[in-house]
């Protein structure tokens, strides 16, 4: 659910969503078993959430999986980041 008054929004895949969004941007492009293994590390991010982040994402044009299988940020999200931190 990406929104809920039922539960604690750190559970929602938009909360979630916005870490997996701020790992990329620290860590830059990672392959989906690496991510995972960091989500979980940080989070304790169980598989089918990060898949349901992804997508999320990925609807947003927020992150994609490159050529090389790499998840990737989109060059426009990383250009309005920029902007925002100046």
């Amino acid at each position: 659910m990406l929104l809920s008054n039922t539960i604690h929004p750190s559970n929602t895949i938009y909360y979630r969503g916005a870490h997996v969004l701020m790992t990329l941007q620290k860590e830059g492009n990672m392959s989906i078993g690496r991510l995972y293994a960091r989500m979980y590390e940080l989070e304790q991010m169980t598989y089918p959430v990060l898949m349901l982040c992804l997508d999320w994402l990925y609807l947003l044009n927020a992150a994609k999986i490159s050529e090389k299988g790499e998840i990737t940020l989109c060059i426009y999200c990383l250009l309005y980041t920029s902007d925002a931190a100046d």
